[in-house]
């Protein structure tokens, strides 16, 4: 495996991870949490020789974490950089949860160069807060309090999110091992991205995904996954949903067998 530092154009630096050769896997991990929460599936797709590129958003686990940037065209432009610095083209796009936005505006802001595939595991999009023409949005009001959560006490608001990631029997070291890696993010930076993941709208976005696109979440996850599953496909002319009976947002690494299997199957396809 090869660690170094993609620079992005206003000068961040982002952790990154290549393992393996082949047709390359682009990882885009969810909030808080950093590129090594992919793990099993890197370690999955070098096995069976395919190229995984891992990457740490700014503001998340070892790459920089500077006080503005988390807008979702910046995010995106990011995502730019690490594809065109990694050389990977005809790739996989993986995202998960606020990485599906990353996804979504990379297509309508750079065309979906280098993109073969994409797969959008429990997707915030396409619009998460309700407005007039978006009455299947949350209240703002929720994520308000959200964010007045997490700004009172970091670290305990994101041990309470464990257990939805998770699911309520997971072990404790798999709990540390996740929580540790949220704890590497900066409290800032999680705010901002809060905020962007919440109030960006991704309808149009999704309509310039344009490539084989499979979207899957859990059937434990919280409803309004549900929702943003059933709408994001409806928005991805051509995309299909796989649920995951009883898993949590995490599925990843709950269900990780079987979506090792689903993946290996989708990036062959």
């Amino acid at each position: 495996m090869a660690e170094a530092l993609i620079e992005t154009h206003d000068g961040q630096k982002l952790a990154f991870r290549d393992t393996g050769d082949g047709p390359p896997v682009v990882f885009i991990h969810g909030w808080s949490l950093s590129g090594e929460i992919w793990r099993e599936q890197v370690a999955c797709l070098a096995a069976h020789g395919h190229r995984a590129i891992t990457y740490d958003r700014r503001g998340h686990g070892h790459s920089t974490k500077p006080a503005t940037g988390y807008d979702y065209d910046t995010l995106a432009d990011d995502l730019a950089a690490v594809l065109a610095q990694a050389g990977a083209t005809n790739a996989t796009l993986v995202g998960h949860s606020m990485g599906s936005g990353e996804i979504a505006r990379y297509f309508s802001r750079h065309g979906g160069e280098r993109i073969a595939r994409t797969m959008l595991i429990a997707p915030t999009t396409p619009y998460a807060v309700q407005t007039a023409d978006n009455p299947e949005g949350t209240d703002r009001l929720i994520f308000d309090h959200l964010v007045t959560a997490l700004r009172a006490d970091p670290k305990g608001y994101l041990a309470a999110g464990a257990p939805g990631l998770l699911g309520q029997a997971a072990a404790p070291e798999t709990v540390k091992w996740a929580l540790d890696l949220a704890y590497q993010a900066d409290p800032g930076a999680l705010e901002k991205c809060v905020r962007a993941f919440t109030e960006t709208d991704f309808r149009s976005d999704l309509q310039t995904v344009r490539v084989p696109t499979l979207i899957v979440y859990g059937s434990g996850d919280m409803p309004s996954m549900h929702a943003n599953a059933r709408r994001t496909g409806a928005a991805i002319a051509g995309s299909r949903i796989e649920v995951y009976e009883g898993a949590p947002h995490g599925l990843f690494i709950t269900d990780r067998e079987r979506f090792n299997k689903d993946l290996l199957r989708f990036v062959r396809s």
